[in-house]
């Protein structure tokens, strides 16, 4: 058996691809195939399986396409209510996939129809585990994704007490030396405190990880629901296209839009150009979300779903790369038009923090950092807090009667922020960008 692990470092995403006699299953793929199909190749194989945990909030998968393409049979739980050519995939059921046996483990917790694999080797010796979303290195999926997506919603409390239940009587009865291989590692939303690590123990992580420590249910419960990340607004989206099951990628991707700005329009222009020559010059009201390792992460939590929107970027590698990003969370279908830009009629004036570090009061300070991050440490006591991914339904909460400076943890977001806010107040007062300078605020 040869088992091999895909990242897309920039959802935390881990997919897998399972070698036997000349037989492959793949296991909770990206949206591009490709890779998949590649792999097989090398390994002279034929894709015939490809199994999905549960419906994936954080990303689109290619599980359509690959059967499709293939003629692989997707398996997915019941529960999932799949409304593609499936077959189910539940406990007591196996798939034979060469010498090797695939069995399924009912495992809800981070949604009502998620499934764990156990792979049991060419010696009938259980081997490893894919999680998806139940067990994580280092922590448990959060529980509160599937309250209003897919065809089964619940409560994140009745979720949270279902995952206490999965992980210990599911999961840990494994025995210790089985692989663990999980859908998500560090910087993933699914989850609070993933490690970087990309594999481990059923025995590692009963000794590490919090989840499976001796606990009541009530207090699991409370811990496990206590400080969840933000959830962007695609999730629930994504969760319906898996539901669904995505169109073609390369399709999708050769269908966006190229086309120029136009002198006025309704929609967000997300001009995803590095900072510098954002500020040198920019079409008016252009928000500048910067191509970061985040970048379709923020997109989405800034613009909704089925909000159209225009692209912009400084080359047409950087245009390609991002419209594939793009179409990873399932907004390929909402640019309006994409396009290469140099420069713009609006220019926005590089902040001197000098000016703040005298006299504070002189202004307005819009913390735009998560509450997570607010609780830990506030970096300027009189501070307005509203977190990114709530700023454009929020901006009419920010005073006008003074210059309003804008700052995140490191620059990244203040420069999506500050460019959202100045644009919504349409000039009424100067909005400035505290950028990277807020470092030196934090000494």
């Amino acid at each position: 058996m040869i088992i091999h692990q895909f990242e897309d470092k920039n959802l935390a995403h881990y997919s897998y691809a399972i070698v036997s006699k000349g037989e492959m299953a793949v296991i909770d793929p990206a949206r591009n195939p490709q890779p998949y199909y590649d792999f097989a190749i090398s390994q002279k194989a034929k894709i015939t399986t490809v199994i999905e945990t549960h419906p994936h909030a954080d990303f689109v998968s290619s599980h359509l396409e690959i059967h499709q393409a293939a003629g692989a049979t997707i398996y997915v739980s019941r529960l999932l209510g799949a409304e593609y050519p499936h077959q189910t995939f539940d406990e007591g059921e196996a798939i034979v996939l060469g010498d090797v046996t695939l069995k399924a483990l009912n495992t809800p917790g981070h949604s009502p129809d998620s499934i764990s694999v156990v792979a049991v080797d060419e010696q009938g010796k259980e081997y490893a585990v894919f999680t998806g979303d139940t067990l994580f290195i280092g922590d448990c999926g959060r529980p509160d994704l599937r309250e209003s997506a897919g065809a089964i919603t619940a409560a994140r409390e009745d979720l949270a007490r279902q995952m206490y239940h999965s992980l210990r009587d599911k999961l840990m009865k494994l025995p210790d030396h089985v692989l663990v291989y999980p859908a998500h590692g560090a910087g993933s939303l699914c989850g609070k405190g993933l490690s970087k690590q990309n594999v481990s123990t059923i025995g590692a992580e009963k000794m590490s990880n919090w989840s499976l420590q001796t606990m009541t249910e009530a207090n699991f419960v409370k811990d496990l629901l206590a400080d969840q990340p933000f959830v962007p607004k695609y999730f629930p989206y994504a969760v319906g296209i898996n539901k669904r099951g995505a169109e073609h990628f390369r399709d999708s991707v050769r269908n966006v839009k190229r086309a120029p700005l136009p002198s006025q329009t309704e929609y967000p222009i997300i001009d995803a150009r590095p900072e510098r020559l954002f500020k040198k010059g920019h079409h008016k009201g252009a928000i500048n979300l910067m191509r970061d390792t985040k970048f379709e992460t923020w997109l989405g939590s800034i613009v909704n779903p089925g909000e159209s929107f225009y692209l912009v970027a400084e080359s047409e590698d950087a245009l390609n790369e991002l419209i594939e990003r793009i179409a990873r969370v399932g907004y390929e279908t909402q640019v309006a038009g994409a396009s290469v830009v140099e420069a713009g009629p609006a220019e926005m004036n590089i902040f001197d923090p000098e000016l703040l570090r005298k006299a504070e009061d002189a202004f307005t300070i819009l913390d735009i950092r998560n509450p997570s991050e607010v609780k830990t440490s506030r970096i300027f006591k009189k501070a307005i807090h509203i977190p990114l991914y709530e700023l454009r339904e929020r901006v009419g909460e920010i005073p006008t009667d003074k210059p309003v400076v804008v700052h995140c943890a490191g620059g990244y977001r203040s420069a999506a922020g500050s460019t959202i806010v100045r644009s919504a107040l349409h000039g009424s007062v100067p909005v400035f960008d505290l950028s990277e300078a807020v470092k030196t605020f934090q000494e």
